[in-house]
């Protein structure tokens, strides 16, 4: 939703939640994930209801045009979120693509929240975006995640631990599949126990002595099926946070399961690096993807 729609535009509702007016000085909306108490949650603070921060593009002239949305996972250890680096300039960069965004602020250490609650939230992100494609001229079969370090292990966890959907919830969010139809991992965080595990997200999530079955549940390369969507990566050789084996592990797995997709390792460039617009190189990372994109009928040309 762009600022220049401000004058035509005071409170929108949308299916289940409701969501505030736009700031004067900001392109997004925020709005609710859950209806009420969200599911696990410990409290009615704040930081105990998670929210999205959606950036819808403007309507065409006939308000015909539906468009594909891409949910939005910051990275932050499952400790807190790169709320701008990996979050609004993504949310801007899928916006010049023609792609709706959809930020998804999950709940995260900081909050006093650890698994399941980020997926629940992830999750419910997806299916928002679908419960609410008339509403947000979204195409409902076009609902794409991208992570970035642990939200990248969250994307990988939506990518490889969906649901159909609750067809008997009286909720008509609840009632959509959480399956994206495509992810895009970028320098992810995707193994529990292996050596090359990031051991603070490990901590974040799961705890400092995590049961190995929830470890190995979230090992996310051992989770891929042909079922999984088809899926972009992106890592830095010079990652020494986040090892490039995550990804490689990852990639390895689709290609043994027939999963479509790209996998990308830069020379150059620390963890988080974003977009990575000041690396000559690695910023080109952005482009491929967003060929990838234009390949699976997600972006436009």
């Amino acid at each position: 939703m762009r600022c220049s729609n401000l004058s035509k535009i005071a409170v929108l509702l949308f299916i289940g939640f409701w969501k505030s007016p736009l700031p004067a000085h900001e392109d997004f909306q925020t709005i609710s994930l859950w209806n009420g108490k969200a599911p696990e949650a410990t409290g009615t603070e704040p930081k105990d209801d998670p929210n999205g921060l959606l950036y819808l593009l403007p309507p065409n002239e006939t308000h015909e045009e539906i468009r594909p949305c891409l949910v939005i996972l910051p990275g932050g250890g499952y400790g807190g979120l790169a709320i701008d680096h990996e979050g609004h300039q993504i949310a801007r960069w899928a916006n010049s693509m023609g792609m709706h965004a959809l930020i998804c602020k999950y709940r995260t250490r900081k909050d006093g929240y650890g698994h399941p609650a980020p997926l629940l939230d992830a999750q419910r992100a997806v299916r928002i975006a679908r419960a609410n494609s008339t509403e947000w001229h979204v195409d409902s079969n076009k609902v794409g995640i991208i992570g970035f370090s642990a939200g990248g292990h969250l994307a990988s966890t939506v990518l490889t631990h969906f649901d159909a959907g609750d067809t008997l919830s009286p909720d008509p969010i609840a009632k959509q599949s959480s399956r994206p139809d495509i992810g895009i991992l970028c320098y992810p965080v995707i193994a529990m126990s292996e050596s090359y595990t990031h051991a603070g997200s490990r901590t974040n999530l799961l705890g400092a002595e995590p049961d190995p079955k929830l470890l190995a549940l979230l090992d996310n390369h051992k989770q891929v099926t042909p079922e999984t969507p088809p899926t972009f990566l992106f890592h830095t050789q010079e990652d020494t946070v986040v090892h490039p084996d995550n990804s490689l592990a990852f990639y390895s797995a689709m290609v043994r399961h027939k999963v479509p997709g790209e996998l990308h390792i830069f020379q150059k460039g620390k963890h988080g690096v974003g977009l990575g617009a000041s690396i000559p190189g690695t910023r080109n990372w952005s482009e491929v993807c967003k060929a990838w994109l234009v390949n699976q009928g997600m972006a436009k040309p």
